[in-house]
C-alpha cells in the first residue's frame, strides 16, 4: 500500500513540476520516515502486547556508536544450568564473563537458554527451583554492573530447563517472567527483535522461544515445538526492513533448539522454512551442549527433490557440493541457504561465543574458560573459514564479480586485549607441498578512525593471487604479541577468497544429533518397529497354524541356516501360549492403553496419563484436554523402551523355549528313546555344550547356554528397572498403582520362561 501511494504521489507530482523535483521531496519523505521510525525505535519500546501495532511491540533499533564502523559483534552464552547442587557455575559466571564482556564489549550478549538447570541431585527430578533463579537474576545483576554494559543489549531466553513443569507462562511457576532480563524488561512476546545499525548496513537480530506451551516436566520436554503464530511472527519480524531500509540488511536468528530438535507446526511449516525463505546468515543455538562433538553446525540450502530422505537425514554438514556450477544470469533466483551453529555449553565446558559481521561477513569464535580467563582473544573476520562460514551466496558474488572489492583486498581480524599490543602478523600458507609452506607474510595494523567499540587490526593484500579450485589449500594464522611479551596464536583456518567450502564430515555421535531430524523420524521409526515386532510373533504362529512345515529342531539340523534359525526360535516361542499371547497381550497394551499416569506439572494438582502418541493433560480452566502432548518428546521413553526391553524379550524367551527343546532331544537321546530319529553327528555343534560336560576343566557347569541367556535376561530387566526408577522419580508414581502393565509385564513373562526352561 505505502508503494502505490508513493507512486500516486510521484504521479502527482510530475504533472505540476519537473519529475526530478518530485523524486527528491519523495526521497526527502522517506528519509523523514525512516529517520522518525528511527527515533521511535531507539525510545523505549512499548511492550504492551495488546496494543494493535503489535509487530512494533517487541523491535528495538540501536544506533552502533564508535568505530570501527564497518563492523559490529555480539557475544552469544547458552546452557548455563545455574543449579543448587553446582553453584560453581555461577560462581565461575560471574567471575569470568563479567570481566570478558568490559573487555570485549560486544553491542549484544545472547544467552540462547537453559538458564537454570531445574533437576534433583540424582539428576531424575526435573522441575522449577526458585533459589536457581534468585541466583541468575543476583549474578546477572553482578557481571552486568561489573562489564560496565547498559542491562537493555541482554537478551535471554527460555531453554526447556527452564520450562521443566511450568503449566502455564506467566503462571505462578513460571519464574523466567519474573526473574530472566527479559522478563524485568517488559520483553514478554515469544519473539523480539534489535537491530544494529551503522552508517554502513542494518544487522537484524531476530530470537525466539519455541518451548511447549505446556512445560512438561522432563525427560519428555526435549523439543522446540515452533507453532503456527510463533512462524508467522518470526517470518514478519525477519521482513521488517524488506521495503524500508536501502541500507544492506545481515539477518541473524537466536533461539535454542537446534533445527534437528524443532517439531514442526501443525501446517506442516517448520523454522527451516522460514529461515531459507528470508536467507538467513545464520541461526545461533545451544542445546546439545559439546558432549556429541564440537562440530555441531550444519549448512542448509533449499533442495527441491521429490524424496523425502533430504527433509529427514543430512549425511555431511554441507547440504550440496561446492563442485556445483553457478548461474549469474540476472533472472537466476537468489540463493535460499543458512548457517546453524549450536554452541557449546557453559555448564561444563565454560564457553563463549563471539561473532563478528564484518561488511557482510559473518565469521564467529569459540572461547574456553576451562582455563580461566584470557588476556587476549583474536577473531578474524576476513577471509573466512572455509569449511564452517562459507556461503554459495558468497561464492556467486564472487565469481559473478557483484561483490564489493573493498570488503576483499585486506585482512582484517579483531582484537580484544587487557594489555597494549605490540605487533600483529598475518601468516598464510600453502599446504600443496605437502606441507605447511609459508607463501605470505604481513605486519597488521589497527584501523586508526575512532575506536571506542575495539580495535580492528588490517593487512593489504592481493587476494586474486589466492584464488584456487581447492577451498582448503591455503590456511590463515594470526600471532598477536602484547608489551609483556606473551604471544597469542590464532588456530590455523582455511579460506577460499572465491567462496568454495572445504569438506568436513561428522563423527557418527554428530551426525545422530545434528544430521538426523528426529521431531520428523519419530513415526517412521515408531511404525516401522511395531510392525517387525508384530511380524515376528504372528507371521510364525500363522505358519504353525496354517502351513504344513514346521519349524523344529529337526527340520533345524537337516536344514541350517540362519532364516531356518530364527524360524525355529520363534515358532518355539509360539508352542508356548502363556509366553506369546502374553507378549501380544503386552503390545496391544502400549498400542491402545496408556503407559502410566504421572505428576507432569510442578503444581502436583492433576495427574495426566501418557501414551506412545504423547501426554493427555487438562487445560489451565479445567474444562478440557489436550491431547498428545509432548510428541515426539517422548520419544526418548517410547524408543528405548521397544529397542532395548520389548524386542530382546521377544528373542531371548524364544532362545529360552529353543535351548529347552534342544536340551530335551539330548537328554531323550542319552536315554535311548530317540537313538534313530535323526543323525547325531548333525547336532552335535548345538549339543556340544552338554556333551563332555563332566571331562571339562574350562565348562561353567550343565547347560551354559540357558545360563546364557538368563544373564541377558537379567541385563534387560536391570535396564527396564532402571527406566521404571527414572521415571517414578520424575513423575512422582507409584509402580505398583500408576503403571503396573509397563512396570511387571516384561519382567514376569521372562521370570516365566526362565523357570520353564528348567524342565523338560
Amino acid at each position: 500500500m505505502g508503494t502505490i501511494l508513493t507512486l500516486v504521489m510521484l504521479l502527482c507530482l510530475c504533472l505540476t513540476t519537473n519529475c526530478h523535483e518530485a523524486a527528491r521531496i519523495i526521497e526527502q519523505q522517506q528519509q523523514e520516515q525512516e529517520e522518525a521510525e528511527r527515533q521511535g525505535f531507539s525510545s523505549k519500546p512499548n511492550w504492551n502486547n495488546n496494543n494493535n501495532n503489535n509487530n512494533n511491540n517487541n523491535r528495538r533499533v540501536i544506533d552502533v556508536k564508535g568505530g570501527p564502523e564497518s563492523v559490529v559483534w555480539v557475544v552469544q552464552l547458552s546452557d548455563l544450568h545455574f543449579s543448587v547442587h553446582n553453584p560453581d557455575r555461577a560462581l565461575d559466571f560471574n567471575t569470568i564473563v563479567g570481566p570478558a564482556l568490559s573487555m570485549i564489549n560486544p553491542s549484544l550478549v545472547l544467552i540462547t537458554g537453559d538458564l537454570t538447570d531445574g533437576k534433583s541431585k540424582d539428576l531424575l527430578t526435573m522441575k522449577q527451583i526458585e533459589e536457581e533463579w534468585v541466583e541468575y537474576q543476583n549474578t546477572m545483576e553482578d557481571v552486568i554492573k561489573r562489564s560496565g554494559l547498559d542491562k537493555n543489549i541482554f537478551f535471554d531466553l527460555r531453554g526447556n530447563h527452564d520450562n521443566f513443569g511450568v503449566p502455564a507462562v506467566g503462571g505462578s511457576f513460571d519464574f523466567f517472567s519474573k526473574y530472566s532480563i527479559n522478563g524485568q524488561l517488559g520483553r514478554h512476546g515469544s519473539v523480539n527483535s534489535v537491530t544494529l545499525q551503522t552508517s554502513e548496513r542494518k544487522h537484524l537480530f531476530v530470537g525466539f522461544d519455541s518451548t511447549m506451551s505446556f512445560g512438561l516436566r522432563g525427560p519428555t520436554n526435549l523439543f522446540g515445538h515452533p507453532t503456527d503464530q510463533l512462524l508467522a511472527e518470526l517470518d514478519l519480524e525477519l521482513s521488517q526492513w524488506n521495503s524500508q531500509s536501502i541500507k544492506p540488511v545481515t539477518k541473524i536468528s537466536f533461539g535454542h533448539f537446534p533445527l534437528s530438535f524443532s517439531a514442526s507446526a501443525n501446517s506442516g511449516k517448520s523454522l527451516k522454512d522460514i529461515f531459507l525463505k528470508h536467507s538467513l546468515s545464520a541461526y545461533l543455538c545451544g542445546h546439545l551442549h559439546t558432549r556429541f562433538g564440537k562440530n555441531l553446525k550444519r549448512h542448509h540450502q533449499s533442495i527441491h527433490h521429490f524424496l523425502s530422505l533430504p527433509k529427514l537425514l543430512q549425511f555431511n554438514i554441507h547440504q550440496m557440493s561446492s563442485g556445483s556450477t553457478v548461474n549469474c544470469s540476472f533472472e537466476a533466483p537468489p540463493v535460499e541457504e543458512f548457517w546453524e551453529w549450536e554452541m557449546g555449553d557453559w555448564r561444563k565446558s565454560r564457553a563463549m561465543r563471539i561473532l563478528a559481521i564484518d561488511r557482510g561477513h559473518v565469521s564467529y569464535i569459540d572461547i574456553d574458560f576451562k582455563s580461566g580467563t584470557r588476556n587476549t582473544i583474536v577473531l578474524p573476520t576476513f577471509p573466512l573459514d572455509s569449511r564452517l562460514m562459507s556461503t554459495s551466496s558468497s561464492r556467486r558474488m564472487y565469481e559473478c564479480q557483484i561483490m564489493l572489492p573493498s570488503s576483499y583486498d585486506s585482512v582484517r581480524a579483531l582484537l580484544f586485549s587487557v594489555s597494549p599490543i605490540v605487533s600483529v602478523m598475518a601468516r598464510v600458507f600453502d599446504t600443496l607441498p605437502g606441507h605447511l609452506y609459508l607463501v605470505w607474510e604481513s605486519s597488521m595494523t589497527k584501523v586508526v578512525e575512532n575506536t571506542t567499540r575495539g580495535d580492528l587490526y588490517t593487512a593489504p593484500w592481493n587476494y586474486k593471487a589466492f584464488e584456487d579450485p581447492s577451498p582448503d589449500r591455503y590456511w590463515l594464522q594470526i600471532e598477536v604479541t602484547d608489551f609483556l611479551g606473551r604471544s597469542t596464536l590464532t588456530e590455523l583456518r582455511p579460506f577460499s577468497v572465491n567462496g568454495l567450502s572445504a569438506k568436513l564430515s561428522w563423527t557418527w555421535r554428530e551426525f545422530s544429533v545434528m544430521g538426523c531430524q528426529w521431531a520428523a523420524l519419530y513415526n517412521p521409526v515408531l511404525w516401522s518397529t511395531l510392525y517387525f515386532i508384530f511380524f515376528i510373533l504372528l507371521t510364525p504362529k500363522a505358519l504353525l497354524i496354517y502351513s504344513k512345515k514346521q519349524h523344529t529342531f529337526k527340520t533345524f539340523i537337516a536344514n541350517k541356516g540362519f532364516i531356518n534359525g530364527i524360524a525355529w526360535v520363534l515358532q518355539e516361542l509360539c508352542r508356548v501360549p502363556i509366553l506369546w499371547y502374553g507378549m501380544l497381550g503386552y503390545l496391544l497394551h502400549l498400542i491402545f492403553l496408556p503407559w502410566f499416569s504421572g505428576q507432569v506439572f510442578s503444581d502436583g494438582k492433576d495427574r495426566e496419563y501418557m501414551t506412545y502418541m504423547g501426554w493427555v493433560v487438562k487445560s489451565s480452566d479445567g474444562r478440557g484436554k489436550h491431547e498428545y502432548v509432548g510428541s515426539p518428546d517422548i520419544m526418548v521413553v517410547v524408543l528405548p523402551h521397544l529397542f532395548f526391553v520389548v524386542l530382546p524379550s521377544i528373542l531371548v524367551i524364544g532362545f529360552l523355549a529353543a535351548e529347552r527343546a534342544i536340551y530335551r532331544e539330548y537328554f531323550l537321546s542319552l536315554s535311548g528313546k530317540k537313538e534313530d530319529d535323526f543323525d547325531q553327528g548333525k547336532m552335535s555343534f548345538l549339543l556340544y555344550g552338554y556333551q563332555g560336560i563332566q571331562n571339562s576343566k574350562f565348562s561353567f557347569g550343565k547347560r551354559w547356554i540357558r545360563k546364557l541367556l538368563l544373564v541377558v535376561c537379567l541385563a534387560i530387566c536391570w535396564m527396564h528397572f532402571k527406566s521404571c526408577r527414572a521415571l517414578v522419580k520424575a513423575y512422582e508414581m507409584n509402580p505398583v498403582i500408576h503403571f503396573p502393565g509397563f512396570s511387571f509385564s516384561i519382567p514376569l513373562l521372562l521370570a516365566y520362561a526362565a523357570y520353564r526352561s528348567r524342565n523338560i
